[in-house]
């Protein structure tokens, strides 16, 4: 690759609402690779003290997405599926994938596993009992708790019974999303679990996400993607079951479907809102640069409007040798023109000393946060906002994305400050329960009574109020 990448300019920001920012020379911010030898990316310091509060949200924001114009071209396939179903599905996947269905939906049940090489079929083999184990252990026993003398509340897991699962297909296949997402459902017992993905260029389905999906218990795999897959599952088609929760990844119209429908007459839910796969690395003098630039590709090589960034901690920390690496090693991708065009809105931070760098980290909210410093796992308290975070130098992110067993299906775009990742929770709903008994209601009774009254709501005084003049009656008719 011989294109070079524009540095990235920030200007100088100052927020008072991170005191632990506010020291000289703190930041230094650069592009942190080039695809071009020979290119070296100078890196520029900015006074903490000169800088104002709005530019700390230029560099925690993310490459813009803009929704206004994505939601415009979404919403007419949404009515389109809507009103004309099976035959809208098609056509998209016609246009859009370049592939004429005659079936969009296969049943799960009634296809054979298909064959795989063995060292394949052993590394999923692997991943699913990881995940399956880390998901399993998720399960709460219901516990009751007697709240006063007779009244007793407990709160109560139920599987959703249909969900939708999106499995993203284009520039890359991801059998390890279908495992999980299946996972998971399975463990929660939902009955109806659909699995969506685009399908190849000769219509057939991609045989690890099969694999993937027939043994985690996929009970119906719609061949589609892009919005038009988001609006059959959650509308139902004359062959797709109507869901009432979708889950996975996806491209912003993906994303857009998501976000339309669970404000719809469909009546859906959805995991999390989403954006372009992200990184961010915290990296001392301990590290190998090696390892630096390599983690930072992982996340890069996922597509151009992806975002890496890496800060460094203290002294010590070769920049020079860590571009270096991403130069060689980005050159050698087959993915590198997407990590190239990803490295080019992405930077490096400085940071005085751990506590800063994960300060930094907690207002960035990455969807995946490297801690890859001398005792990693003792600053693990400090971190409040990730989607999944890997601790010391051994724990390239790749092990969650695949087969450690923890969920890669994560808050992006920083939404992880207020969202968690996929996980057992996701396909479950709880509700309470309370049973009271004679001496339960007589002793609660009576403040429920005088609060309802405060309230006006005199129906809800009186259904308390009459049973308890029969509890009354009855005790008086009992000493009689």
């Amino acid at each position: 690759m011989d294109s070079q990448l524009p540095r990235l300019c920030i200007k100088p920001f100052h927020s008072p609402r991170f005191p632990s920012f506010a020291s000289p020379n703190f930041i230094s911010v650069s592009v942190i690779g080039s695809a071009s030898k020979g290119i070296r990316c100078a890196m520029k310091t900015y006074k903490l003290s000169e800088l104002r509060p709005a530019e700390v949200e230029s560099l925690k924001a993310r490459p813009r997405i803009d929704f206004s114009s994505i939601f415009g071209m979404v919403q007419p396939i949404i009515d389109d599926v809507r009103s004309r179903g099976d035959a809208a599905v098609k056509a998209y996947t016609e246009k859009f994938d370049k592939v004429n269905l005659h079936k969009i939906v296969e049943n799960v049940s009634e296809l054979p596993y298909p064959e795989l090489d063995p060292t394949i079929k052993g590394a999923f083999d692997v991943a699913y009992e990881n995940i399956y184990a880390f998901h399993l252990a998720q399960k709460s026993s219901e516990k009751s708790v007697e709240t006063m003398k007779g009244v007793k509340c407990k709160r109560v897991a139920r599987s959703i019974g249909s969900v939708g699962l999106y499995v993203p297909g284009g520039t890359a296949v991801l059998p390890s999303t279908a495992l999980m997402l299946s996972i998971p459902a399975k463990i929660a017992g939902c009955k109806t679990v659909v699995l969506a993905t685009p399908p190849g260029q000769d219509g057939s389905m991609c045989k690890e996400v099969l694999y993937c999906a027939k043994k985690a218990g996929v009970t119906h795999i719609l061949k589609a993607g892009g919005a038009q897959a988001i609006s059959a599952m959650a509308w139902g088609t004359e062959s797709c079951p109507k869901v009432e929760k979708i889950l996975g990844p996806g491209n912003q119209y993906v994303t857009a479907a998501k976000m339309i429908l669970q404000n719809s007459e469909a009546m859906i839910s959805i995991d999390m809102p989403a954006g372009p796969s992200e990184v961010l690395v915290i990296a001392d003098k301990h590290a190998n640069p090696i390892h630096i630039a390599a983690d930072l590709l992982s996340q890069a090589e996922h597509g151009p409007d992806s975002q890496v960034v890496l800060v460094i901690v203290g002294d010590g920390v070769g920049l020079k040798a860590i571009e270096e690496e991403i130069n060689k090693q980005c050159q050698s991708l087959p993915r590198g023109d997407f990590a190239s065009k990803a490295l080019s809105h992405s930077f490096t931070v400085f940071a005085r000393d751990i506590v800063e760098a994960i300060s930094f980290s907690n207002l960035y909210a990455p969807e995946h946060l490297i801690m890859n410093v001398k005792d990693a796992e003792k600053w693990e308290g400090f971190v409040e906002n990730a989607g999944s975070v890997f601790l010391g130098q051994w724990t390239p992110e790749s092990v969650g994305d695949y087969a450690s067993g923890t969920n890669h299906v994560l808050p992006t775009y920083g939404y992880a400050r207020m969202y968690g990742g996929v996980s057992l929770d996701s396909f479950l709903k709880y509700m309470t329960v309370q049973s009271l008994t004679e001496e339960g209601l007589s002793n609660l009774g009576p403040h429920v009574a005088t609060m309802a009254e405060v309230e006006g709501l005199d129906a809800h005084k009186r259904a308390v109020t009459l049973r308890l003049e029969d509890i009354k009656a009855r005790h008086a008719s009992s000493v009689r």
